[in-house]
């Protein structure tokens, strides 16, 4: 560190050195853009008044900028410097109050601070500010409407904020606010932090828990929300047609049952970044972006475990430097790769970042005894994968090594490469440099071990290699061609979540690459069931069976609840309904085949065990929005491909419903050879349809032959009178309706059952077809 002030240079700077040693008391530091003024908002007890004090540097004369103020009076929110439009390279202070009332400031050379307008930011007198931010010229903010009643219980009143935004405009007549726009209402607290594209709304610390599940994203230009649950892998974005569609619960209308079954969201700090990105600290010290479009990155991991509620956590970029501070620690990490490029121990207790525009490879940092300069060096090209790969492979080593470890003491990097206990990560990260250098220069000699090693791993390596190319492409390449792009990387990613275990995580992400990407995870699924017609047109699969276990894991009814996270044999399912539904039902076999080769039939293991795999599909094709002709017909298939004695009894009551008689009497024929039992049961459907109607005169002929064997005439005659048709009139011998069931009609079937040999006279018919009747009598013995 190197000494830059020792405060003297600053207009009354004995009093920001006053200031700055009373630690005790909560403050905030800004500096201006160009880094000449610095703005210490303290938040004091009483006696002591909060106050927000201006100190200029190069002693700057001129008036002086200190505004203080008295509880219960309303508060200070938010500092905010704005580009001014009127004079280049100049910028305006604007002093946000609690209660919507902004000053707008300038400071003028030699004159010193002139306060140009005060506006009123809110346009209800109850309102109430609680977050404000500058998005280009405009002011957003976040401000609290309570409820007209006086004793209003405001638990019942949660959502009661909105999200505002309004132009400031300058010219030379003054400054004026435009006309007030409300991007989102009925919503609840939100602290608001903008980007120059984009607006984040991050949940107050105090906000519900159903409600601090997801971040939002307000795209300003495109009139779009986009909700994310970055650690759930969850992205979707609306587009806001109307003023109506800002309302918070209708945004989130088709959302809530997914984003319910989220972890709330562990933020201990956030901030942005310069390259518009959102930074978040976790309560565990992890360091991660999300990034405007949504997604996430973690960065680096801060030493220390676990952060107290209280405890400061200072983060800003320079350029592709993340600067942070932690208990007296300076960490700068490169953003791009999450390398640690420099670790500093400070001397200072409390610490503030600067604004530093002149040097970009330098930090400045504000304490009590003055401005220090830490310069750094620039971190190596990372656009080569070698060092930030085995970096990788170390850190996870470490995090893989501690969770094993009996040990208390910390786990680090540094200790890992020189202790030389394990030795897996530093073989892999040898073998990582060999082969990823093997292009760009001639190949270095490998041990005999690393050498068998990297045989073993070659798949891996090369499939990882063609991935981030993949990931290259897909940045560096045109709109037009990122879609195909986008589906070559589903397909991948869908193969490697199923070589992988299906945990909840991978579960949750497979659903939203279904739901993002549903042509390419179709194809992707095809590939890797290796699905495909054969020369008879009969659907074969030749899948391994671990991939058949991995799309048959049904979770647990509690892990996947109510959040709308279907398994992936309904995802698969829903997927051959979208775009190939006349295999499913064959899907449904070739599945069924594997389980009944893999498990028992009752095994509770299986996935059969829970509920039968036709039902599963059944409930996919059930929760179709639109139902057709079609789907009667793939309830059939669907029934009948089951071969479950239920099922097929189930499609015969449909087919009967439907009125489809010669299908009824196809069903029938096909499914009674399957068991005697099953026989039975389609054959008494089927009488009793024939004692009410007339349908299925026409096909008697081949409904007869399908009698069991064990029905009497006695209990066929039994069961047709049980089921006859109930008349208003009395009965007459010779109806003109001609829909009567008649003797003549049930004859056939009487005649067929009466000649029948019974089961008694089988047992004894090699008896009875003696040649000798009776029996010679046997030899006598004298």
């Amino acid at each position: 560190l190197r000494q830059v002030s020792d405060l003297s240079d600053f207009s009354r700077g004995h009093w920001l050195r006053e200031l700055l040693c009373r630690g005790e008391e909560p403050k905030l530091v800004q500096s201006s853009p160009d880094g000449q003024h610095v703005l210490l908002l303290q938040k004091s007890r009483p006696p002591i008044l909060p106050r927000v004090v201006a100190f200029q540097r190069h002693s700057i004369a001129g008036a002086d900028l200190e505004r203080s103020w008295e509880p219960p009076q309303p508060a200070l929110v938010g500092l905010l410097f704005l580009q001014s439009p009127v004079v280049p390279d100049s910028w305006l202070l604007a002093v946000v109050w609690e209660h919507g009332r902004t000053e707008v400031w300038h400071f003028v050379v030699a004159v010193g601070w002139q306060l140009l307008q005060t506006l009123e930011l809110c346009q209800g007198a109850r309102a109430r500010v609680v977050s404000v931010c500058s998005q280009g010229a405009n002011l957003v903010w976040c401000e609290e409407r309570p409820p007209l009643g006086a004793h209003s219980d405001m638990s019942k009143c949660a959502f009661r904020f909105c999200v505002c935004a309004r132009a400031l405009e300058v010219g030379e007549q003054g400054v004026r606010l435009g006309a007030a726009r409300i991007v989102l209402h009925n919503s609840p607290e939100y602290q608001v932090l903008a980007s120059p594209q984009h607006v984040f709304l991050v949940p107050a610390a105090a906000s519900f828990a159903t409600t601090s599940k997801f971040l939002l994203i307000w795209h300003p230009e495109k009139a779009e929300f986009t909700i994310t649950a970055p650690s759930a892998g969850f992205i979707h974005s609306k587009v806001l047609h109307s003023s109506s569609d800002s309302d918070f619960k209708k945004l989130l209308l088709g959302s809530v049952g997914l984003l319910s079954g989220f972890a709330p969201l562990d933020i201990h700090t956030s901030t942005m970044s310069n390259s518009g990105g959102l930074l978040l600290v976790s309560t565990k010290g992890s360091v991660s972006i999300v990034e405007p479009d949504g997604t996430q990155r973690h960065i680096f991991d801060l030493e220390g475990g676990p952060l107290a509620q209280g405890s400061p956590v200072q983060l800003k970029t320079f350029g592709n430097i993340l600067a942070c501070v932690l208990a007296g620690v300076l960490y700068l990490v490169d953003q791009n790769s999450g390398r640690l490029v420099e670790k500093e121990v400070l001397s200072m207790k409390e610490v503030h970042f600067l604004e530093s525009q002149d040097e970009e490879d330098s930090i400045q940092l504000l304490s009590q005894s003055g401005i220090y300069s830490f310069s750094f060096s620039k971190p190596e090209d990372s656009s080569r994968p070698e060092p930030c790969l085995v970096e990788m492979v170390f850190e996870e080593a470490c995090r893989y090594y501690q969770r094993r470890s009996l040990s208390s003491s910390k786990l680090t990097v540094e200790k890992l490469k020189k202790g030389g206990t394990f030795q897996a990560p530093v073989v892999l990260a040898a073998i990582l440099q060999h082969s990823l250098h093997q292009k760009q220069k001639p190949a270095r000699s490998l041990e005999d071990t690393y050498a068998k090693l990297l045989s073993t791993v070659s798949l891996e390596l090369q499939s990882y290699m063609s991935l981030e190319l993949l990931k290259t492409c897909v940045v560096c390449a045109p709109e037009s061609e990122v879609e195909s792009y986008c589906k070559e990387l589903v397909e991948q990613e869908v193969s490697r979540i199923l070589q992988s275990d299906m945990d909840k995580d991978n579960l949750a992400y497979l659903n939203s690459v279904f739901a993002s990407f549903p042509k390419a995870a179709w194809k992707a699924t095809r590939s890797c069931l290796q699905l495909q017609q054969n020369g008879d047109g009969l659907l074969v699969a030749r899948a391994t069976p671990e991939v058949w276990k991995k799309v048959l894991c049904q979770p647990q009814l509690e892990e996947v609840g109510q959040n709308g996270m279907v398994p992936l044999f309904e995802l698969i399912c829903a997927s051959f309904l979208r775009f190939k539904p006349k295999w499913l039902p064959s899907f449904v076999e070739l599945t069924q085949q594997y389980v009944s080769s893999s498990w028992s039939y009752s095994s509770k293991e299986g996935p059969e065990g829970r509920v039968p795999l036709y039902k599963r599909a059944l409930g996919v094709l059930a929760r179709k929005s639109k139902h057709s002709e079609a789907d009667d017909e793939m309830e059939l298939e669907l029934l009948l491909c089951s071969k479950r004695p239920k099922a097929v009894l189930q499609a015969l009551h449909l087919l009967i419903h439907l009125k489809q008689w010669q299908r009824v009497v196809e069903v029938a024929e096909k499914f009674s050879k399957l068991s005697p039992l099953l026989n039975k049961e389609i054959f008494i459907t089927l009488l009793a349809e024939f004692a009410q109607h007339r349908e299925l005169d026409p096909y008697l002929d081949r409904l007869w032959p399908l009698c069991p064997a064990e029905l009497t005439a006695s209990n066929i005659l039994t069961m047709v009178l049980q089921h006859l048709p109930h008349s208003q009139e009395d009965p007459v011998p010779f109806s003109s309706e001609g829909n009567q069931l008649t003797v003549g009609l049930l004859k056939p079937l009487l005649q067929r059952v009466v000649q029948r040999p019974s089961v008694q006279d089988e047992m004894y018919s090699d008896a009875l077809q003696s040649t000798t009747f009776p029996p010679p009598t046997p030899p006598r013995e004298h």
